[in-house]
């Protein structure tokens, strides 16, 4: 019933008198406008008073108590007093009427326009995404737990210390009356809050700052001494609350509704097939593995693994051998006629040692500690380096009497310990 000036995309309009403006959408959906918003912008040099008027002026005709509850609120608002404000439109959301009243007869200018690419909706869909695919993740998280209540505790105070003060309410029916409506309170109040935002940081900025900090640090201290979750239970409650959440960053996040409505679906079958995807998976593997020819990997042994090695498989070789002269079916009188010691053999066989003492004693002496053979190689290397060290050989050539002191002294305890 009011005769309002009808807005349209890169409209500059300059007045001086009262008036009202609105703004009606078009109805033809394009996918290149899923991001785009138009912003109207009024500036003046005097102050002058921003009205938004709403379509159902009447509160009766309010269909859910929520808009009853906007409608009453909104009576008592106090209009937006300032030289300059902006508004951001979204593509296909609501008609948007405003009304502009100066204080003085000065130009106001509005201006109109289009943003193709608004960053905010697309932090906000992007950050729904991002939301919902790590929700089982960041649920158990300690650092996002506690950054949860802080946010929570900042937009949603009255939640806030109803979760914290459940244990003094006895009746869960009492509880989750309380909740619904301080859920509605909180919704309504962070509705204002966006849409007051810009009057609130330039006025009140040092109430508001003062509001964050105050409200954060009792937060993250209330947070902090109930600790993080630990059953089960109530981090399946915190991964759908966030997945929730996620939901409606994404519906918020986008300018069509059906566009937000279809990434909701995609991202719910894709939660539900991941199950079926990951099996699927395993058993591909398996299958891969079990037709895939196996390769031989080789390892090298160490000096006192190859020496274990070597011993085990010593004696086990000598008892198979043992229980295979035992067995009825060997030739014995054959292998008998053959062998240079027979008592000897026949020992092996009932148990003696393969190796006779004596044998064993002869090893030692040439290949044992002190023995010739290793006299010999150890002399020899030291030989060598000596005939390919000239540079050493003719400095110890000046100092004769400091080596012949030396040689003295290392070779009685080289020899003693040979």
């Amino acid at each position: 019933g009011r005769n309002c000036s009808f807005l349209q995309e890169t409209d500059v309009i300059q007045k001086r008198d009262e008036n009202c403006y609105c703004y009606v959408q078009n109805r033809t959906m394009h996918l290149q406008y899923i991001w785009s918003t138009l912003q109207v912008k009024v500036n003046s040099r005097e102050m002058f008073r921003f009205e938004p008027i709403s379509e159902k002026s009447n509160c009766r005709n309010s269909e859910t108590v929520f808009e009853f509850a906007a409608c009453a609120v909104q009576i008592f608002w106090k209009p937006e007093t300032s030289t300059e404000t902006f508004i951001s439109i979204k593509q296909y959301g609501e008609d948007i009427c405003f009304k502009i009243q100066p204080f003085k007869t000065e130009p106001y200018t509005v201006s109109v326009e289009r943003e193709m690419l608004d960053g905010k909706l697309l932090f906000l869909f992007v950050a729904g995404i991002f939301l919902f695919h790590f929700a089982n993740s960041l649920s158990r998280s300690t650092k996002f737990f506690y950054l949860s209540g802080i946010i929570l505790g900042v937009l949603a105070l009255l939640v806030f210390v109803l979760l914290t003060l459940k244990r003094f309410i006895p009746r869960h029916s009492t509880f989750w009356i309380l909740m619904s409506g301080c859920w509605m309170s909180s919704l309504y109040f962070i509705y204002c809050f966006k849409e007051n935002m810009q009057w609130l940081w330039s006025e009140h900025r040092n109430y508001l700052l003062g509001y964050f900090l105050a409200v954060g640090i009792i937060s993250f201290a209330t947070c902090y001494q109930h600790g993080p979750l630990t059953s089960e239970r109530s981090i399946t409650l915190f991964t759908w609350t966030l997945q929730l959440t996620a939901f409606v960053l994404i519906y918020c996040g986008v300018t069509v509704p059906q566009v937000a409505y279809a990434v909701i679906a995609v991202s719910l079958c894709s939660k539900g097939l991941c199950y079926p995807l990951g099996a699927a998976c395993h058993i591909g593997r398996k299958m891969k593995n079990h037709f895939k020819s196996k390769k031989l990997v080789f390892k090298c042994l160490t000096e006192e693994e190859y020496r274990e090695q070597g011993e085990t498989e010593t004696i086990r070789a000598l008892e198979e051998l043992r229980s295979f002269c035992r067995n009825p079916d060997f030739p014995s009188w054959l292998a008998v006629s053959k062998l240079q010691s027979p008592h000897r053999f026949a020992g092996f066989v009932l148990g003696s040692p393969h190796v006779s003492p004596a044998e064993t004693k002869a090893h030692d002496e040439e290949y044992g500690i002190g023995s010739f053979f290793l006299e010999e190689q150890l002399f020899e290397t030291r030989a060598e380096s000596e005939q390919d060290d000239p540079a050493n050989s003719i400095h110890e050539g000046d100092k004769e009497d400091e080596d012949e002191t030396h040689k003295q002294v290392s070779f009685p305890y080289a020899t003693e310990l040979l």
